[in-house]
């Protein structure tokens, strides 16, 4: 009975294991990435009769467009593009040879009177030692990676720092015919980093978390099976 018991707990944490590893799968409208609404409600400004009206200033001929408060949009440009590449060679030889001669080990040179006693005699039977030593080491290495990412994503400014940094954060999705795709962004950008058109460089962006993935059956097929990822988890060394 206990056996059956212990059986079905390693059976069940399998499971439990297996299922913890499935890859968490993004839905649109995460508060994460949700825009801010305007700190002021122009729409409720209550009409004075004024030709001046200090919530239309950022509408004038010669106003800056350009995104500066919480609320306003912003147009990311992706340009993202890396290439890294490593290589490394090592090898490492080294031979040892010792060759030694019993007599003179133990009587000294040639010019000693005994060692010639000996060598005239008990030559033949003096012993040699000789001591080879050999060691080589060959390593090599080689690693190379690339990403590319290119497109367009407006954000939205939720926060402006004392400096006028801007924390921006978005998301966008497509819906196809198998699956969706999303681009999510976060980040930190500098006002003179904006150009005239309201739009900003991906590399421009400080701290920057950029996320480009999918959902549904496209996206499905190039993810690891239950079983693969259960094998493959901390319980294989039971396997």
């Amino acid at each position: 009975m206990n056996k059956l018991v212990l059986i079905g707990a390693v059976v069940n944490a399998l499971l439990l294991q297996g299922c913890a590893l499935d890859t968490f799968s993004p839905k649109p409208d995460d508060p994460k990435y949700a825009p801010a609404m305007p700190e002021e409600d122009y729409a409720n400004v209550v009409p004075t009769g004024g030709i001046y009206n200090p919530y239309t200033l950022n509408n004038g001929m010669y106003s800056d467009t350009s995104a500066h408060k919480v609320g306003d949009i912003i147009s990311v440009n992706l340009e993202e593009a890396t290439s890294a590449s490593k290589n490394a060679n090592t090898s490492l030889t080294k031979n040892n040879q010792n060759n030694y001669n019993g007599m003179n080990l133990a009587f000294g040179t040639d010019d000693n009177t005994l060692n010639k006693y000996t060598n005239k005699y008990i030559n033949r039977y003096n012993p040699t030692l000789t001591s080879n030593n050999s060691n080589t080491f060959n390593g090599t290495g080689k690693g190379s990676q690339s990403n590319s990412l290119k497109g367009q994503i407006s954000v939205s400014v939720v926060k402006v720092y004392a400096n006028g940094n801007l924390q921006v954060q978005g998301e966008k999705w497509l819906m196809l015919n198998n699956g969706n795709e999303y681009v999510r962004v976060t980040g930190l950008i500098r006002p003179s980093d904006i150009s005239s058109d309201n739009t900003v460089s991906s590399q421009r962006i400080a701290n920057a978390r950029i996320q480009y993935g999918g959902t549904g059956d496209f996206a499905d097929t190039q993810e690891r099976g239950f079983f693969s990822r259960l094998f493959n988890s901390a319980f294989n060394i039971f396997f």
